[in-house]
C-alpha cells in the first residue's frame, strides 16, 4: 500500500513540476515580436502611451532587437512653432524602421501615418483658440508630408 501511495505521489509531483516548469517557460517567453510591434503602432492613445513607456525602458525589450533610432521629424522642425511634435515623430520613425526591417512596411504604412496624425492631434488638443488652430494646421501639413513623401 505504501508503495502505491509513494508511486502516486511521485507521479503527481512530476506532473506538478512539469506544469510549473511549462508555466514558467510560457511566462518567460517573449510575446510575438510582430504582435508587440503592432500593439505599439496603433492610432489609440493607449498604444502611444505603451510605446512611450517601452521607449523609456528599451533594455527590457532588448530580446526583440527593435530599431529605436530616430531622426525625429527628419528635415522638418521637431517642434514647429513650439509645438512638441518630436515624440510623435520618433514613434513614427520607430514604426517605419521596424516594419521595413520586418518586410511588411507597405501593408502598414497607412496605419503608421494615421497613428502619426492622431499623435499630433493629441499634442494639439492641449491648446485652445488660435494656438490650437495653428497647431492643427501644422499637424495636418506634417501628416500630408509623410503620406506623400514618407
Amino acid at each position: 500500500m505504501h508503495r502505491r501511495v509513494a508511486t502516486a505521489l511521485a507521479a503527481s509531483a512530476l506532473a506538478l513540476t512539469t506544469v510549473v516548469a511549462s508555466a514558467a517557460v510560457a511566462t518567460a517567453a517573449p510575446a510575438d515580436k510582430a504582435q508587440v510591434l503592432s500593439n505599439w503602432t496603433q492610432t489609440s492613445a493607449s498604444s502611444h502611451d505603451t510605446w512611450v513607456a517601452a521607449r523609456a525602458n528599451q533594455a527590457a525589450w532588448g530580446a526583440y532587437e527593435f530599431d529605436w533610432s530616430t531622426d525625429y521629424c527628419s528635415s522638418s522642425p521637431d517642434n514647429p512653432f513650439g509645438f512638441p511634435f518630436s515624440t510623435s515623430c520618433a514613434r513614427h520613425d520607430f514604426g517605419y524602421r521596424n516594419y521595413k526591417a520586418a518586410g511588411s512596411f507597405s501593408a502598414n504604412k497607412n496605419r503608421l501615418d494615421s497613428a502619426f496624425y492622431e499623435d499630433l492631434k493629441r499634442v494639439c488638443a492641449r491648446y485652445t483658440g488660435g494656438t490650437k488652430t495653428t497647431c492643427d494646421g501644422t499637424a495636418w501639413t506634417y501628416y500630408q508630408a509623410v503620406r506623400a513623401f514618407g
